[in-house]
């Protein structure tokens, strides 16, 4: 019988569902690094939450793994490419702490209107100062929402309640999802403009890291107040306090900051400002509910009956599997890709597979590619297993298309997308060598090898276009690895796609697009 490691504290009923199903489980919580690599090769499940770091060393010392679980959302104590590398499945809980989250960020917001902490610790002292603490109404004022997932709809949900106005920022979800919840979806700037209150619910991404900075600020209502129950450096902490000690902004309120337990003292002891130590899945609720999730997972999966919630497995035969990885990660690349190509809110999705590769069972090419897709900028932990689930949530038509009939390529993926602002395509295909490559984008050919960093810019077909952006890229020292140019008859403009080796600051950005020749620029990012 399969043996389990229970490694940090679990609620009694999810160690009850394990030792149902006859599981040998042990607890052992509290164990150092050391002693965790000694004892983790016995087992074949691990679960773990927050405390826990299930490093490369520990992961590859664990001979017998085959399932390590998170008790909650966050992943950052686990090594997922050490996982992975190893075969052993990664699986989360993401849904048992939206309504705990939920709730803490009205306790906060709640705070900051009524100045409650601040009056709390004023009749602490023995002060009775009414006036001071004077305090707003939520009902009229309009809560902007940036990130409209799990959390941000419950918040969405509770602030009409309160006779909030709701204007939600979130390029990935569809116009008939925000309409069913009344509320309404604009750009960034245009919701730090017009609220009352901003509260943050995305995930911390290399997009979301410094997303509420000094500009951000800047265009903010003196009278507002931010909230972030999310991630640490989604908010720039800096930018925070400068705009806190000059009034630019009236009160803010953090659950989680860049570093935990945080050394920002200035920031800390600001007098506008309410901090809790990440309290937003700390209820008696949710813990229940991620151990009673969790615990489920690990059992279907030990049994083989089922892989949910898993962040780096698609279930498929062996044999099968050694066939379509390479269309696979295609897929994730493509998603990716256009994720970051694209404008407008989207709304359908064709995804069409054609020759040989039509044969075979291609769901796990469509959730691979709706994994790409959504991971970039959603706060959910986006899975092979859940990313179509979310993408239909979201309002998004998803639509697969088997074409048996060869056209220019013996196999490709070719998929068209319409927003509400635009409709593209991208087909790829597998070279030789089983290489990844991108054959067209639009109605323009190209020959493109997705990697780390690309550079897409739509540009007047001229003379010398070319030649200066590689004295840019070059003053930068920043080294083009490919090119691939492509023209489009219609109009006489041109693609030009460049995979360069790292990544671009906005000044390089600046100075490419200054040139009167180039149309647009799209910077993406793949991987590093």
């Amino acid at each position: 019988m399969a043996k389990i490691l229970v490694a940090d504290k679990l609620a009694q009923e999810g160690v009850d569902i394990l030792k149902e199903s006859k599981f040998d489980v042990d607890i052992k919580t509290g164990l150092a690094p050391q002693e965790l690599k000694e004892v983790i090769k016995d087992y074949d499940a691990v679960i773990v939450r927050s405390q826990t770091k299930l490093t490369e060393d520990i992961i590859m010392a664990a001979s017998n793994l085959k399932v390590i679980g998170r008790a909650g959302v966050g992943l950052d104590n686990i090594d997922i490419t050490a996982a992975t590398k190893k075969g052993v499945i990664v699986m989360n809980a993401p849904g048992g702490n939206t309504i705990s989250t939920c709730e803490h960020t009205f306790a906060l917001i709640l705070s900051l209107a009524r100045k409650v902490p601040f009056g709390h610790a004023s009749l602490k002292k023995g002060e009775w100062n009414r006036s001071k603490f004077k305090g707003i109404e939520l009902y009229s004022k309009t809560l902007g929402i940036v990130g409209f997932g799990r959390i941000g709809k419950e918040v969405a949900k509770r602030a009409r309640a309160f006779g909030m106005k709701v204007l939600v920022y979130d390029p990935f979800i569809a116009q008939d999802v925000v309409e069913k919840l009344e509320v309404k979806s604009v750009k960034l700037d245009e919701l730090l403009k017009e609220s009352d209150i901003v509260t943050v619910h995305t995930p911390l991404t290399a997009d979301t890291k410094g997303l509420i900075s000094k500009n951000e600020f800047s265009i903010m209502k003196k009278s507002s107040f931010i909230v972030n129950c999310a991630r640490g450096g989604i908010i720039d902490e800096e930018a925070l306090f400068e705009a806190l000690s000059s009034k630019r902004i009236a009160g803010a309120a953090l659950d989680v900051f860049v570093k935990e337990p945080p050394d920002n003292a200035k920031l800390i002891e600001m007098d506008n400002l309410v901090v809790t130590p990440h309290l937003g899945a700390s209820t008696q609720e949710a813990q229940l509910n991620v151990a009673i999730e969790i615990s489920h997972c690990i059992k279907d999966a030990l049994l083989g009956k089922a892989i949910r919630n898993s962040i780096n497995y698609v279930q498929m035969e062996p044999e099968v599997y050694k066939m379509v990885y390479p269309y696979i990660s295609l897929s994730e690349k493509m998603g990716r890709f256009l994720s970051q190509i694209i404008e407008g809110g989207t709304e359908e999705i064709k995804i069409s597979y054609i020759g040989e590769i039509a044969s075979f069972k291609v769901d796990p090419l469509a959730m691979a590619f709706t994994k790409g897709f959504l991971s970039p900028v959603l706060e959910e932990n986006i899975n092979y297993i859940n990313a179509m689930g979310i993408a239909k949530e979201r309002g998004i038509k998803i639509e697969q298309v088997k074409l048996s009939h060869e056209e220019e390529y013996v196999n490709s993926i070719r998929v068209s997308i319409k927003t509400d602002k635009e409709e593209r395509m991208l087909e790829g295909t597998l070279f030789a060598n089983r290489e990844p490559r991108f054959v067209k984008m639009d109605d323009v050919y190209i020959e493109v090898a997705p990697s780390d960093y690309m550079v897409v810019i739509n540009n007047k077909d001229r003379p010398g276009v070319i030649g200066s952006l590689g004295t840019i890229l070059g003053s930068h020292n920043v080294n083009i690895s490919n090119m691939s140019l492509g023209k489009r008859k219609s109009d006489g403009t041109a693609i030009t796609v460049l995979n360069v080796d790292a990544s671009l600051e906005k000044s390089v950005i600046s100075d490419i697009v200054s040139n009167s020749n180039i149309i647009s620029l799209k910077f993406i990012v793949l991987g590093g």
